[in-house]
Protein backbone atom coordinates (compact mmCIF):
# COMPACT_ATOMS: atom_id res chain seq x y z
CA UNK A 1 0.00 0.00 0.00
CA UNK A 2 1.32 3.41 -0.95
CA UNK A 3 0.69 6.75 0.65
CA UNK A 4 2.06 9.65 -1.33
CA UNK A 5 4.24 11.95 0.84
CA UNK A 6 2.30 15.01 -0.14
CA UNK A 7 -0.42 16.44 2.07
CA UNK A 8 -2.82 16.82 -0.82
CA UNK A 9 -2.00 13.41 -2.25
CA UNK A 10 -2.04 11.36 0.94
CA UNK A 11 -4.58 8.74 -0.03
CA UNK A 12 -4.53 5.09 0.94
CA UNK A 13 -5.21 2.83 -2.01
CA UNK A 14 -6.15 -0.80 -2.25
CA UNK A 15 -2.77 -2.44 -1.70
CA UNK A 16 -2.35 -3.26 -5.37
CA UNK A 17 1.41 -2.80 -5.10
CA UNK A 18 3.57 -4.45 -2.48
CA UNK A 19 6.91 -2.88 -1.59
CA UNK A 20 9.59 -5.41 -2.49
CA UNK A 21 12.60 -3.24 -1.73
CA UNK A 22 12.80 0.27 -0.34
CA UNK A 23 14.91 2.88 -2.07
CA UNK A 24 18.46 1.70 -2.72
CA UNK A 25 21.32 2.69 -4.98
CA UNK A 26 22.23 -1.00 -5.29
CA UNK A 27 19.01 -3.02 -5.05
CA UNK A 28 19.30 -6.73 -4.32
CA UNK A 29 15.93 -7.75 -5.80
CA UNK A 30 16.81 -6.70 -9.37
CA UNK A 31 20.02 -6.67 -11.41
CA UNK A 32 20.74 -3.07 -12.38
CA UNK A 33 24.53 -3.21 -12.72
CA UNK A 34 24.96 -4.67 -16.18
CA UNK A 35 21.93 -2.80 -17.50
CA UNK A 36 23.28 0.56 -16.33
CA UNK A 37 26.70 -0.18 -17.79
CA UNK A 38 25.07 -0.72 -21.17
CA UNK A 39 23.25 2.61 -20.90
CA UNK A 40 26.27 4.77 -20.11
CA UNK A 41 27.09 5.40 -23.75
CA UNK A 42 23.54 6.61 -24.39
CA UNK A 43 23.20 8.97 -21.40
CA UNK A 44 26.12 11.20 -20.40
CA UNK A 45 24.51 11.99 -17.04
CA UNK A 46 24.01 8.41 -15.88
CA UNK A 47 27.56 7.44 -14.93
CA UNK A 48 28.22 10.57 -12.83
CA UNK A 49 24.80 10.13 -11.22
CA UNK A 50 25.53 6.55 -10.17
CA UNK A 51 29.08 7.42 -9.05
CA UNK A 52 27.65 10.12 -6.79
CA UNK A 53 24.98 7.69 -5.54
CA UNK A 54 22.21 9.92 -6.86
CA UNK A 55 20.39 7.20 -8.80
CA UNK A 56 17.94 5.33 -6.60
CA UNK A 57 15.62 2.37 -7.17
CA UNK A 58 12.41 1.47 -5.36
CA UNK A 59 10.95 -1.91 -6.28
CA UNK A 60 7.29 -2.91 -6.10
CA UNK A 61 5.45 -6.03 -7.15
CA UNK A 62 1.84 -6.22 -8.23
CA UNK A 63 -0.33 -8.01 -5.69
CA UNK A 64 -2.06 -11.05 -7.23
CA UNK A 65 -5.70 -10.36 -8.12
CA UNK A 66 -5.30 -6.60 -8.16
CA UNK A 67 -7.54 -4.53 -10.43
CA UNK A 68 -5.95 -2.42 -13.16
CA UNK A 69 -7.40 0.80 -11.78
CA UNK A 70 -5.83 0.20 -8.34
CA UNK A 71 -2.45 -0.66 -9.88
CA UNK A 72 -2.53 2.53 -11.95
CA UNK A 73 -3.42 4.57 -8.87
CA UNK A 74 -0.56 3.20 -6.81
CA UNK A 75 1.92 3.60 -9.65
CA UNK A 76 0.86 7.22 -9.86
CA UNK A 77 1.33 7.78 -6.12
CA UNK A 78 4.72 6.00 -6.26
CA UNK A 79 5.67 8.44 -9.00
CA UNK A 80 4.57 11.35 -6.82
CA UNK A 81 6.80 10.04 -4.04
CA UNK A 82 9.76 9.87 -6.40
CA UNK A 83 9.14 13.34 -7.83
CA UNK A 84 8.84 14.92 -4.39
CA UNK A 85 12.13 13.23 -3.46
CA UNK A 86 13.84 14.72 -6.52
CA UNK A 87 12.46 18.25 -6.28
CA UNK A 88 14.44 19.50 -3.24
CA UNK A 89 17.63 17.98 -4.64
CA UNK A 90 17.48 19.87 -7.94
CA UNK A 91 18.69 23.15 -6.44
CA UNK A 92 21.70 21.59 -4.74
CA UNK A 93 25.20 21.02 -6.16
CA UNK A 94 25.00 18.14 -8.66
CA UNK A 95 21.21 18.22 -8.25
CA UNK A 96 20.80 17.88 -12.00
CA UNK A 97 22.01 14.27 -11.58
CA UNK A 98 19.16 13.27 -9.24
CA UNK A 99 17.22 10.28 -10.61
CA UNK A 100 14.69 8.03 -8.92
CA UNK A 101 13.30 4.88 -10.52
CA UNK A 102 9.99 3.18 -9.74
CA UNK A 103 10.19 -0.51 -10.69
CA UNK A 104 7.23 -2.89 -11.02
CA UNK A 105 7.42 -6.67 -11.04
CA UNK A 106 4.77 -9.30 -11.81
CA UNK A 107 1.63 -8.76 -13.87
CA UNK A 108 -1.98 -7.64 -13.58
CA UNK A 109 -4.12 -10.22 -15.35
CA UNK A 110 -3.40 -10.29 -19.07
CA UNK A 111 -2.41 -6.61 -19.23
CA UNK A 112 1.15 -5.88 -20.21
CA UNK A 113 3.26 -3.32 -18.40
CA UNK A 114 3.08 -0.87 -21.29
CA UNK A 115 -0.67 -0.58 -20.72
CA UNK A 116 -0.31 -0.31 -16.94
CA UNK A 117 2.32 2.43 -17.10
CA UNK A 118 0.63 4.49 -19.78
CA UNK A 119 -1.86 6.60 -17.77
CA UNK A 120 0.29 7.13 -14.64
CA UNK A 121 3.21 8.17 -16.85
CA UNK A 122 1.09 10.56 -18.92
CA UNK A 123 -0.43 12.19 -15.84
CA UNK A 124 2.87 12.47 -13.98
CA UNK A 125 4.89 14.01 -16.78
CA UNK A 126 2.21 16.64 -17.40
CA UNK A 127 1.80 17.35 -13.69
CA UNK A 128 5.51 17.74 -12.93
CA UNK A 129 6.93 19.00 -16.25
CA UNK A 130 6.13 22.65 -15.40
CA UNK A 131 8.34 22.41 -12.28
CA UNK A 132 11.24 20.81 -14.16
CA UNK A 133 10.80 17.14 -13.30
CA UNK A 134 11.02 14.70 -16.20
CA UNK A 135 9.30 11.29 -16.28
CA UNK A 136 10.22 8.44 -18.59
CA UNK A 137 8.70 5.03 -19.23
CA UNK A 138 10.53 1.77 -19.96
CA UNK A 139 8.93 -1.65 -20.30
CA UNK A 140 10.67 -4.97 -19.85
CA UNK A 141 12.24 -6.30 -23.03
CA UNK A 142 11.29 -3.29 -25.18
CA UNK A 143 13.69 -2.78 -28.08
CA UNK A 144 14.42 0.86 -28.88
CA UNK A 145 17.00 2.93 -30.72
CA UNK A 146 18.63 6.20 -29.72
CA UNK A 147 18.36 9.44 -31.68
CA UNK A 148 21.73 8.51 -33.15
CA UNK A 149 20.26 5.25 -34.46
CA UNK A 150 22.07 2.96 -32.01
CA UNK A 151 20.33 0.10 -30.23
CA UNK A 152 19.52 0.74 -26.57
CA UNK A 153 19.81 -2.26 -24.23
CA UNK A 154 16.32 -3.66 -23.55
CA UNK A 155 15.27 -3.15 -19.92
CA UNK A 156 15.34 -6.32 -17.78
CA UNK A 157 12.33 -4.96 -15.84
CA UNK A 158 9.69 -2.24 -16.26
CA UNK A 159 10.17 1.10 -14.55
CA UNK A 160 9.39 4.82 -14.45
CA UNK A 161 12.54 6.98 -14.25
CA UNK A 162 12.04 10.33 -12.51
CA UNK A 163 14.77 12.95 -12.82
CA UNK A 164 15.65 16.60 -13.02
CA UNK A 165 14.93 17.92 -16.49
CA UNK A 166 17.77 18.92 -18.80
CA UNK A 167 16.22 22.00 -20.38
CA UNK A 168 18.41 22.28 -23.51
CA UNK A 169 17.78 18.61 -24.39
CA UNK A 170 14.52 17.28 -22.97
CA UNK A 171 12.11 19.54 -24.92
CA UNK A 172 13.45 17.82 -28.05
CA UNK A 173 12.35 14.47 -26.61
CA UNK A 174 8.85 15.91 -26.17
CA UNK A 175 8.36 17.06 -29.76
CA UNK A 176 5.08 15.11 -30.03
CA UNK A 177 3.72 17.10 -27.06
CA UNK A 178 4.64 20.69 -27.99
CA UNK A 179 2.73 22.32 -25.13
CA UNK A 180 4.54 20.20 -22.58
CA UNK A 181 7.87 20.77 -24.33
CA UNK A 182 7.32 24.53 -24.15
CA UNK A 183 6.43 24.35 -20.45
CA UNK A 184 9.48 22.24 -19.67
CA UNK A 185 11.79 24.59 -21.57
CA UNK A 186 10.97 27.42 -19.15
CA UNK A 187 10.25 25.27 -16.09
CA UNK A 188 11.09 26.71 -12.71
CA UNK A 189 10.41 24.90 -9.47
CA UNK A 190 9.06 27.66 -7.27
CA UNK A 191 7.95 25.15 -4.65
CA UNK A 192 4.36 25.18 -5.83
CA UNK A 193 1.85 22.53 -4.84
CA UNK A 194 1.29 20.62 -8.07
CA UNK A 195 -2.11 19.55 -6.74
CA UNK A 196 -3.22 23.10 -6.09
CA UNK A 197 -5.73 23.05 -8.95
CA UNK A 198 -6.11 19.31 -9.46
CA UNK A 199 -7.83 16.93 -7.02
CA UNK A 200 -5.35 14.29 -5.91
CA UNK A 201 -7.61 11.24 -6.14
CA UNK A 202 -6.63 9.00 -9.04
CA UNK A 203 -10.08 9.12 -10.64
CA UNK A 204 -9.90 12.91 -10.87
CA UNK A 205 -6.26 12.87 -11.96
CA UNK A 206 -7.01 10.35 -14.72
CA UNK A 207 -9.93 12.46 -15.96
CA UNK A 208 -7.72 15.54 -15.98
CA UNK A 209 -4.97 13.66 -17.86
CA UNK A 210 -7.46 12.41 -20.44
CA UNK A 211 -8.50 16.01 -21.16
CA UNK A 212 -4.98 17.04 -22.16
CA UNK A 213 -3.94 17.22 -25.82
CA UNK A 214 -2.78 13.78 -26.88
CA UNK A 215 0.71 13.37 -28.44
CA UNK A 216 0.96 14.25 -32.11
CA UNK A 217 1.40 11.38 -34.51
CA UNK A 218 5.03 11.18 -35.67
Amino acid sequence: MITAPHEGASRLTAGALRLTEARSENPASIDVGSYLTGLYEHCPFLRPSTVRRMTGWTVYEITPGSHRYAVEAELFYAGVQAAEWVRPLMGRPSGALACENVVILRHCGDLDHRELLAWPHWALKNLYGPVGVMFGKFTQGAVETSRAGRSIPPPPFSFLPVRAAVRPLDPVLLKTTPDLAAALAVADDDGRDVFERIPCEWKAVREWASSLPMPLRP
